[in-house]
């Protein structure tokens, strides 16, 4: 289970997010390990930060094909996949990232 977690999200997308609660539930984003699955992140989060997950989504992002020009030839390579997790907690609790992490 330690290596579900990569590291948390932040970006000015998901501050955003973040700061738009819904009812009193809060979201928090999360880069995770590729394989694996939403049961596994929801426990990861509550075993970490001791909270409960009331809901999780997950995107999945390939890894893209760049190319670059250089005196030597053309150049191609791939940058590297990721999946990243958009969890919602339920009411009152809260993760402070900066003091966890």
């Amino acid at each position: 289970m330690n290596n579900i977690l990569i590291k948390p999200l932040i970006t000015e997308k998901m501050n955003n997010i973040t700061a738009a609660t819904e009812a009193g539930e809060v979201k928090y984003g999360f880069i995770v390990n590729v394989d694996s699955n939403k049961i596994d992140i929801a426990k990861a989060i509550e075993k970490r930060f001791n909270v409960k997950v009331a809901s999780v989504n997950t995107v999945r992002h390939p890894g893209k094909v760049k190319t670059q020009f250089r005196k030597g030839g053309r150049f191609t390579g791939r940058t590297s996949q990721f999946k990243k997790a958009i969890v919602t907690l339920k009411k009152g609790d809260k993760i402070d990232l900066f003091e966890q992490v």
